[in-house]
C-alpha cells in the first residue's frame, strides 16, 4: 500500500519515528540500523512495509531497499514475525545478518532475543540462497553521544519498547556503561544490551 514515506521527522526514537506529511503524522516502526542512518536528519525518506493483522495495522520503515528486502526475507520464515524481524535488524546490521546466514553461523542468529536454535537454523537454510546477491556492505558510522544519563534513558526506553524487562534492561545497561572504555554510542549500547538480554 505504501511504497515509501517522505517528510519531516517530527519525532525520533531508536524504535520508531513519526514523519509529518502536510500535518499528518505517520508512526513508523524502525530498526536500530535505520535509526543510525536517519537520526541526524530533519527530513527523511523511508521505504516501507505495511503489516495488517486482525487487531493492528503497522507501518515498518527502512533506510534503504536492501534492509527492507532482508526484512521481507526474514518474515517469510515460519516463526519470524515483523517484530522479530525488526529485532534481528536492531541486534545485527544487515551486513552482519547476511554474513551470519552465508557462513551458517547459527550462534550469532540465535543470539537475537526471540530466536531459538530451530528458527536460526531455518533462517539459514531458507535464506542462504537469497541473501548477499551483489549488495554492497552498508557502512556503519559511530557517533559519540554526550551525557551518559541521557543515553542510558534513551537506551532503556528503546529496550523496554522492544520487549525487554525494565529491571533486566537497567542492570544490563549499567554493566555495559561500567565496562565501556570511553563513550559508547546509543546504537552500540542498545546492540550490546540486546545481545546480553
Amino acid at each position: 500500500m505504501f511504497a515509501y514515506i517522505n517528510g519531516k521527522l517530527a519525532y525520533k526514537d531508536p524504535t520508531f519515528v513519526i514523519i509529518d506529511i502536510q500535518g499528518v503524522g505517520y508512526e513508523i516502526k524502525i530498526s536500530l540500523h535505520t535509526y543510525g542512518q536517519i537520526k541526524d536528519q530533519e527530513n527523511c525518506k523511508l521505504v516501507t512495509y505495511f503489516h495488517v493483522k486482525e487487531d493492528a495495522q503497522t507501518l515498518f520503515g527502512f533506510a534503504d531497499t536492501h534492509e527492507k528486502t532482508l526484512f521481507l526475507h526474514l518474515i517469510s520464515i515460519s516463526g519470524v514475525g515483523p517484530s522479530t524481524g525488526l529485532m534481528v535488524l536492531s541486534s545485527l546490521s544487515p551486513a552482519e545478518v547476511e554474513h551470519a546466514i552465508l557462513s551458517e553461523d547459527v550462534r550469532t542468529i540465535q543470539g537475537v532475543k526471540g530466536i531459538g536454535a530451530k528458527t536460526a537454523q531455518r533462517i539459514i537454510l531458507e535464506l542462504k540462497d537469497k541473501v548477499g546477491k551483489g549488495q554492497p556492505e552498508s557502512s556503519t558510522q559511530n557517533f559519540s553521544i554526550s551525557g551518559t544519563a541521557a543515553i542510558r534513558n534513551e537506551a532503556l526506553a528503546a529496550l523496554v519498547t522492544l520487549g525487554i524487562n525494565k529491571v533486566a534492561a537497567q542492570k544490563t545497561i549499567d554493566k555495559i556503561l561500567k565496562n565501556a572504555d570511553g563513550q559508547v554510542s546509543l546504537e552500540e549500547l542498545i546492540k550490546l544490551a540486546l545481545k546480553s538480554a
